[in-house]
C-alpha cells in the first residue's frame, strides 16, 4: 500500500515529519532548561507535553503548506525539474532558520520575564542597538552564529537529500487518481491545522488549562503565540463606555459629578520656609519577593531591610504593568502604561502631559540614568513633560567607567549623581531628582570586589538555598546585592555632604525580576502579579515618621504623594492620589497584565483581587490571604461587581487621559 503512494506525496509528508521533530525538540530543551514545574503534577506536565505536541504539528504543517500546494500542482514535474529542487533546498533552509531564530529568542524572552514569546516582545526592536547590546553580553550570541551557519549548512544538505531520496522515475497516474491524492493531502494537511475533533479548531487559549502559569507556559508554541497575540494590539479611548464609568472614577477620587474634570488642586496654608529636596530612585527589577525583609530566606537587602525600619513603608504597592519604560511612563506622567504591543513611551501622541513632577516650581529638576535617554524615548518622556528638566546621561559625566550595555554601572551613577546635588545643595538651590538605576538587570554586570562589597561565589551558598529563595542564578543573586550595596553607599555620601537631612528619599521597584515559584506569596505568583508587587519606600526623618502603610498603592500615587509631602501648591489631572492622606482609605492597586495569553486588567482591594481579560471577558475574584486558588466571585457577586465597574473606570480613564491631559 505504502509502495503505491506517489513519491511526491510521500515527500510531503516525510517533510512534515521532520519539521515537528525538529520543532519537538525546542520543546524537549524548553522543558529541560527553562520550564521550572517542579510544582506541577505528573498529569499536568503530561498533557501539557501531549497538547504542545499538537501545537508543534500544526506549526510543522503551515510551515510546510506554502511549499506542499506548489508540489501538489506539479505532482511528478516537482522531483524532476533542477528548478523545483532549488526552491525547495531553500524555502527549507530558510524555514528552519527562522524558526530555530523565533525559538532562540523565545528562550531568552523567557528566561527575562516568565513569559513566552509573544507580540510585545517587538518593543525590544524600537532600539536594536542597546536589544543587541543586552544579546551580546548576556548570551554567547558569536559562538550562536556559527552554530546556526552550520545548522543552515546541514539543513541545506539535509534537504537536498530528502529531495534526491524521492525524485526517481515513477509511473504516471490518471487525472482522476491525482486529483484524488490532491484533495486528500490538503485534507489531511488542514485537519493538522485545525488539530481537533470538536467544533473549534485547536487555539492558543487551550494551553491555559491549569492553574499553575509555568505548565500553560510550557504548553504554549511561541511562533504560533506570536502571531496569535497580534490579535491583541491596543485601542484607542472609547467614549461611550468612559462616559458609562466616568461616575464611577469620580466618586472614587471626588470628583466632579456634572461634567468631565480630573483637576484637583492642592493648596497648602503654609509651606516650609526651606524647600525639601526630593530624590527618587528607581530600583531596577526589585521585587517584595527578593527582599529580606519581606521574608526571602536569603539576606538579599540588608541596607534596604535597614532602611525600611527608619522609613515609611508600603507593602501593597503594585507597579501597573511588567516592564521598566512602562513603570517610568506612569511614575512621571501619572498615567498607567496599558498599551499591548509599544510601551506608551514610544507613542509619540501620549507625550507633552499636565504632570506633577513639572510643577515643582523654584526646582532644579533632574534625571540620572547610567546609559542613553534614547532609550524606549524615555529622553521625550522627560523632556516633553517637565520645563528646564537637565538629563544627565552617558556622555554627561566627568568619569565614565561602561559597565555593559546600560552604561555605568549604579556605584558610578550614585557616585556622579551625588556630584551634582552635591553642587546644588552648596548653591542653596532645591532639587527634585531621578535617578535610574540598571545593574540588577540582564546581563547583571557586578565588579569582582567594590569597597566593602563582594559577590558570593558558588561555595558560599547551598543550592538548597537558593532554590527556596526563589532567585534563578547566583548571578542574579549577586546583581539585586549589589544594587542594595549601593543604595546604602548613596545614603553615606548624602550625609557626608550634607543635603541628607533635608531631602525626602524616595525608593521604589520598577518591577520585580522573574523568580522561581515558592512559599513566599504563591498566589500572586499563579495569578501572575508577582512581578507587578514591589516596594515603596519614603525616608525622612526630618518629614516623616518611621511606619507601615497597609494600604493599597499603585505606581502614579508616586508624585501625588510625594508633593503633598513636600508641601508643593500642584494641580493634579491624573489618576494618582496622596497615599499619606489619612482620609482616603478606598485605595486601590490597578495592573495590567496578560491572563491566559490575552491582555487584562486587574484590581486589588485589601486583600481581594479581581481580574477581567479585555477580549474574552473572563473574570474572576480571589482572596489573596487564604490557602487555595479558588475563584469565589459566585459567593460575592456584589463584591465583584462593584470591583469590576472600578476595574472597568480605571481601564476607560486612562484611555481617556492619554489623549486628553495635554498641556494647554
Amino acid at each position: 500500500m505504502f509502495k503505491k503512494i506517489p513519491n511526491y506525496i510521500k515527500y510531503i509528508f516525510t517533510n512534515v515529519f521532520f519539521l515537528f521533530v525538529f520543532t519537538s525538540i525546542f520543546r524537549i530543551i524548553f522543558y529541560s532548561f527553562f520550564a521550572n514545574l517542579e510544582n506541577a503534577t505528573s498529569v499536568e506536565v503530561r498533557k501539557a507535553f501531549l497538547l504542545g505536541l499538537r501545537f508543534d504539528l500544526k506549526l510543522a504543517i503551515i510551515t510546510l503548506f506554502p511549499l506542499a500546494i506548489l508540489v501538489l500542482i506539479t505532482n511528478y514535474r516537482f522531483l524532476k525539474n533542477r528548478i523545483y529542487k532549488r526552491i525547495a533546498t531553500i524555502y527549507l533552509s530558510i524555514t528552519y532558520l527562522i524558526l530555530t531564530l523565533f525559538f532562540l529568542f523565545d528562550f531568552g524572552y523567557y528566561d527575562y520575564l516568565n513569559i513566552r514569546l509573544d507580540a510585545s516582545s517587538l518593543r525590544f526592536l524600537t532600539n536594536l542597538k542597546i536589544s543587541g547590546q543586552v544579546l551580546v553580553e548576556s548570551y554567547p550570541v558569536y559562538k550562536g552564529i556559527i552554530g546556526l551557519l552550520i545548522l543552515i549548512f546541514i539543513i541545506y544538505k539535509f534537504s537536498k537529500s530528502i529531495y534526491n531520496r524521492f525524485s526517481n522515475v515513477e509511473e504516471k497516474r490518471s487525472k482522476k487518481v491525482k486529483a484524488l491524492y490532491f484533495i486528500t493531502t490538503v485534507l489531511l494537511l488542514s485537519f493538522g491545522i485545525y488539530n481537533s475533533f470538536t467544533h473549534y479548531p485547536l487555539r492558543w487559549s487551550q494551553a491555559f488549562f491549569s492553574k499553575n502559569n509555568a505548565v500553560n507556559q510550557f504548553t504554549l508554541n511561541p511562533v504560533l503565540y506570536f502571531f496569535d497575540s497580534f490579535a491583541y494590539r491596543s485601542e484607542g479611548v472609547n467614549m461611550e463606555e468612559f462616559k458609562k464609568y466616568y461616575p464611577v472614577i469620580a466618586k472614587h477620587l471626588n470628583l466632579p459629578k456634572d461634567k468631565i474634570s480630573f483637576e484637583r488642586k492642592v493648596v497648602f496654608d503654609s509651606t516650609y520656609t526651606k524647600k525639601p529636596n526630593v530624590v527618587i530612585v528607581m530600583m531596577e527589577s526589585v521585587g517584595i519577593t527578593t527582599m529580606s525583609f519581606y521574608g526571602n530566606p536569603i539576606k538579599s537587602t540588608p541596607n534596604l531591610d535597614s532602611l525600611i525600619n527608619v522609613s515609611t513603608s508600603f507593602p501593597n504597592f503594585y507597579v501597573h504593568k511588567v516592564g521598566t519604560a512602562a513603570s517610568v511612563f506612569a511614575s512621571v506622567t501619572g498615567l498607567p502604561d496599558i498599551e499591548d504591543v509599544r510601551t506608551a513611551s514610544r507613542n509619540p501622541l501620549l507625550q507633552d502631559q499636565r504632570i506633577i513632577f513639572d510643577q515643582f516650581n523654584g526646582y532644579e529638576k533632574l534625571y540620572f540614568l547610567g546609559g542613553s535617554a534614547n532609550w524606549a524615548n524615555i529622553r521625550s518622556i522627560f523632556q516633553s513633560n517637565i520645563r528646564g528638566l537637565k538629563i544627565f546621561e552617558e556622555g554627561s559625566y566627568k568619569t565614565e567607567k561602561r559597565a555593559d550595555v546600560w552604561g555605568i554601572d549604579d556605584y558610578e551613577l550614585f557616585k556622579e549623581s551625588n556630584k551634582e546635588l552635591l553642587k546644588l545643595h552648596q548653591q542653596e538651590k532645591p532639587f527634585v531628582a531621578y535617578i535610574q538605576t540598571a545593574s540588577n538587570h540582564m546581563p547583571f554586570t557586578v565588579p569582582d570586589e567594590k569597597e566593602a562589597y563582594k559577590p558570593l561565589k558558588d561555595n558560599e551558598i547551598s543550592e538548597g538555598l537558593l532554590e527556596k529563595s526563589g532567585f534563578k542564578s547566583l548571578a542574579q543573586l549577586n546583581a539585586l546585592r549589589y544594587l542594595d550595596f549601593n543604595i546604602g553607599r548613596f545614603l553615606e555620601r548624602a550625609k557626608k555632604s550634607g543635603y541628607y537631612e533635608n531631602t525626602i528619599f524616595v525608593f521604589f521597584g520598577d518591577h520585580n525580576t522573574a523568580m522561581k515559584r515558592t512559599n513566599l506569596y504563591p498566589k500572586e505568583f499563579d495569578l501572575n502579579i508577582q512581578l507587578q508587587h514591589v516596594p515603596f519606600l519614603i525616608h525622612a526623618p526630618k518629614f516623616v515618621a518611621s511606619k507601615t502603610i497597609s494600604k493599597n498603592g499603585k505606581i502614579i500615587d508616586l508624585f501625588p504623594t510625594v508633593a503633598s509631602l513636600a508641601k508643593i501648591n500642584y494641580t493634579n489631572y491624573t489618576l494618582g492620589n496622596d497615599l499619606l492622606d489619612s482620609t482616603q482609605t478606598n485605595t486601590t492597586s490597578f495592573v495590567y497584565l496578560g491572563i491566559n495569553g490575552e491582555p487584562a486588567v486587574g484590581i486589588l482591594q485589601d486583600s481581594l483581587y479581581y481580574s477581567k481579560t479585555n477580549v474574552t471577558k473572563t473574570t474572576g475574584l480571589y482572596n489573596l490571604k487564604t490557602k487555595g486558588l479558588k475563584n469565589i466571585k459566585e459567593d460575592n457577586i456584589e463584591r465583584a461587581q462593584q470591583m469590576d465597574s472600578l476595574l472597568s473606570a480605571y481601564y476607560h480613564s486612562t484611555k481617556y487621559l492619554y489623549f486628553n491631559n495635554k498641556k494647554r
